[in-house]
């Protein structure tokens, strides 16, 4: 019996799982194992629309459990990884013993985390949107602003409790700010005391241009349509702290000044000397992505943060392991094209992962990962996007509407799709929920040292 362990639920590894799964259906002798710390797939993409209220929570995730068929599935916390002793330990809870998972060939498909580079302070102030329940923290946050800033007489606190940061000027940046600032705008009419244009929200990216990625002539009408909706943004702004109040800013332009771009002052050249910070008791962390904790840990080679892998998607270290999805790259000694971390990379590094490993098993050559670029889309809100497809670029509501019937037949199962286009059509008639969900949670360790482990050979 050979068996395939995968790590990871996420775009990569349930791809790999399925691909797997068609390849050895009907072999007995490969058995294909995966293991993720939730018991379902979640469509990351559409994370801001779930904390603006646009889409349902349950709608973005599809539970593993219906998608796979010969699959061996564990819902479980990864402790520890061993690749010279092929041996995956799992944690144990409360209500059952920790396993030790022996395997033949690995896949390694553990995504990212949030880049915070070093800095504590942010890391433990500002919210993220890597999670279904950053999502819901989110919403819930948005929300209590409002409601703290409708009573509160203090004109200072007031000003910064309606401030909204938002840190990354990239897909999930864009898209998030976009979708909060929609998001206030429907449900200011619910406050008496505010002012729609009380609300600042704020984009911050380092770089001299948001959406890197994008030509020159989509990611400035980005910029543009986000300014006329109130959106003030700043250009060549490194973040250095936040301490849940202010943040601090540097300027990465060798001129040493912050480009900001606000309603009065549309110029793209337009420039403040001194901004060092903002006061902002919100901050959104999208900027970068950074090691899974797991993987520094491990005997991998991971500089900058991310596996390298040859050609094949195998670590050459360790043969019998493939990486793949947003914790890998290829090492660019290898092969000097840059493939970006995104959910189509990660699903193509998945078919060329599964299809080595039949290829392994059969005592055939493996094949090289090369991927073509399909084209990307943003939604930078109130009906509005820019899309790039084979060379042709489009803005404005047709972009919109591309983004939508995209990602709608990205999503698994013909329920989601189903109950995602009726949120869509809902919104346009019905006005978005203001209740704030209470999340509670039991204080006790979720995990704990057990005396007794489970082998499984």
């Amino acid at each position: 019996m050979t068996r395939i362990l995968i790590l990871g639920g996420g775009f990569a590894g349930t791809e790999c799982c399925l691909q797997l799964e068609s390849y050895f259906q009907n072999d007995s002798d490969v058995e294909i194992v995966l293991v993720s710390e939730d018991n379902f797939v979640l469509f990351t993409p559409m994370l801001p629309q779930v904390a603006s209220g646009t889409i349902e929570t349950r709608h973005i995730v599809t539970p593993i459990r219906t998608l796979i068929k010969k699959t061996k599935f564990y819902e479980d916390k990864i402790k520890t990884i061993d690749p010279q002793q092929k041996i995956v330990s799992l944690y144990g809870t409360h209500e059952k013993r920790g396993k030790r998972i022996h395997y033949d060939y690995l896949v390694v498909a553990l995504g990212s985390k949030p880049n915070f580079f070093g800095m504590k302070d942010v890391e433990q102030n500002a919210y993220t949107m890597t999670t279904i329940n950053d999502a819901i923290l989110l919403r819930n946050r948005i929300i209590d602003l409002m409601e703290q800033a409708e009573n509160e007489t203090d004109p200072i606190l007031r000003k910064n409790l309606l401030h909204v940061a938002v840190v990354g000027g990239g897909f999930a940046g864009v898209e998030t700010a976009g979708e909060i600032n929609d998001f206030i705008a429907d449900i200011a009419e619910y406050y008496p005391t505010i002012n729609r244009h009380n609300v600042k929200i704020s984009l911050i990216e380092a770089t001299p241009k948001i959406l890197i990625g994008f030509s020159p002539k989509l990611a400035a009408f980005a910029k543009n349509k986000l300014v006329d909706r109130g959106i003030t943004i700043f250009l060549n702004a490194a973040v250095t702290s936040y301490d849940g109040k202010e943040l601090t800013l540097k300027s990465t332009s060798k001129s040493n000044t912050i480009l900001v771009t606000n309603s009065d002052h549309k110029h793209p050249n337009y420039d403040v000397q001194k901004i060092d910070s903002l006061d902002s008791n919100t901050v959104i962390w999208t900027a970068g992505i950074g090691t899974n904790e797991i993987l520094r840990d491990s005997l991998f080679p991971t500089p900058k943060g991310r596996i390298h892998v040859n050609e094949f998607l195998q670590i050459p270290e360790f043969p019998d392991v493939f990486a793949i999805g947003d914790c890998a790259v290829i090492d660019p000694e290898i092969i000097k094209k840059k493939f970006p971390p995104t959910a189509q990379v990660a699903e193509a590094h998945a078919k060329t992962a599964a299809h080595n490993l039949m290829r392994l098993l059969g005592g055939q050559e493996m094949t090289s990962f090369d991927y073509s670029w399909k084209g990307q889309s943003a939604i930078i809100g109130k009906r509005t996007g820019i899309a790039s497809f084979f060379g042709i670029h489009v803005s404005g509501f047709l972009a919109f509407t591309l983004w939508r019937n995209l990602y709608l037949s990205k999503i698994r199962g013909w329920d989601k799709r189903l109950r995602i286009w009726i949120d869509w059509n809902l919104d346009l008639f019905f006005k978005r929920d203001i209740s704030r969900l209470k999340t509670m949670k039991k204080t006790s360790s979720d995990f704990k040292e057990l005396d007794e482990v489970d082998d499984v050979w």
